[in-house]
């Protein structure tokens, strides 16, 4: 069970370019979730996972929704996210 998040700090929001990628996104995944990547570097990527690609733990924290998308964090990352504010952006990419 992913843990609480009263224990994190950290917020998320994203730009109208994100917000209008996830609403198709979640159109094609309903149930879909976002999960930060566990990288070291300044920026990882979320991912954007389908039901059952990730079993969430009790590791796993849920930090807030984004366009009605749960976004969730290992705990193990919280030394690098306290008190931080996350914000998605989408742009175009290769294809």
């Amino acid at each position: 069970m992913p843990a609480d998040t009263d224990l994190l700090t950290t917020t998320v929001s994203a730009t109208d370019a994100a917000l209008a990628h996830l609403a198709t996104l979640r159109r094609q995944h309903p149930g879909m979730l976002l999960y930060q990547s566990g990288g070291c570097c300044d920026g990882s990527n979320p991912l954007a996972l389908n039901p059952g690609d990730l079993t969430l733990t009790a590791t796993d924290q849920c930090v807030g929704t984004v366009g009605e998308v749960p976004f969730y964090v290992d705990t193990r990352q919280c030394g690098y996210l306290l008190e931080q504010a996350l914000i998605l952006d989408a742009r175009p990419g290769n294809l």
